[in-house]
């Protein structure tokens, strides 16, 4: 049996080689060439923003393994650049980000991708994006408006938790029971803080000296009610404080 399988693999291989050889003259001498992956239909699509067409063909781009990576990185930017004009924030973050691993290079992705993360009210990684722009091109200039105003936001919001909570007024010196109300109270003492500076802001704003001194009797009438009502039956120190605050602040708010 050994000896008949000896016998027989000489054909075998005479068998391959013939196979190889048929396959490489039937293509002419010349190794089978590899078929591209075609990104025109994907970028059209989405130019056109047609977002049923982009679906179908930038999927057939971007799930084809055989995808170039420049040419993925494109179909990813412009399928997210069609997503998030037409809402679908989470899935064009997916795309640029995907796009940004591929590429970290692209300083106007980072910024697309930050102006969506604000879009979707995540300031942090609006900041964080808008930086990594500016490391990549320091002369951004979109990035660098993004960055300031975000910068700006971000240390507005940081003031306003550092006085939450706290009333215009030292607690520590609090001796009327109204003014004990308002510390012991979060939603009042922010409530008391706002009426407090919209007043001033008002009084500051007067078109004359005659006018802020009215501005100013009221908001002490306001104080001197307040203060002499607290604890009476029906007395509403929150309905009071936030009536006296659009007041100030008008229907709408200043």
């Amino acid at each position: 049996m050994r000896f008949q399988n000896l016998i027989q693999l000489p054909g075998v291989v005479l068998l391959c080689a013939f196979s190889f050889g048929a396959a490489h003259a039937a293509t002419g001498g010349e190794p089978a060439a590899v078929t591209q992956v075609d990104i025109a239909p994907c970028l059209a699509a989405a130019a056109a923003d047609d977002l049923d067409k982009a679906s179908s063909a930038c999927a057939s781009v971007i799930d084809n393994e055989k995808t170039a990576k420049a040419d993925l990185v494109k179909a990813l930017i412009a399928r997210a650049a069609l997503l998030a004009r037409h809402d679908q924030v989470d899935r064009a973050i997916a795309d640029d980000s995907r796009a940004l691993l591929l590429d970290p290079t692209l300083a106007d992705l980072f910024n697309a991708r930050g102006e969506l993360w604000l879009k979707k009210g995540d300031k942090p990684k609006a900041v964080q994006d808008f930086g990594a722009a500016l490391r990549i091109d320091p002369n951004h200039e979109k990035a660098k408006a993004n960055h300031k105003a975000m910068a700006r936001e971000l240390e507005r919001i940081g003031a306003q938790m550092a006085v939450a909570g706290k009333p215009s007024f030292n607690c520590r010196n609090a001796r009327r029971a109204v003014e004990r109300a308002i510390c012991g109270n979060r939603e009042l003492a922010d409530l008391d803080r706002e009426i407090f500076a919209s007043s001033a802001r008002v009084v500051r704003e007067a078109r004359n000296p005659a006018e802020a001194k009215n501005l100013q009797r009221e908001q002490d009438d306001f104080i001197a009610r307040r203060n002499a009502e607290f604890g009476r039956p029906g007395y509403d120190l929150k309905k009071a404080m936030q009536d006296r605050l659009r007041r100030l602040d008008g229907v709408d708010g200043y």
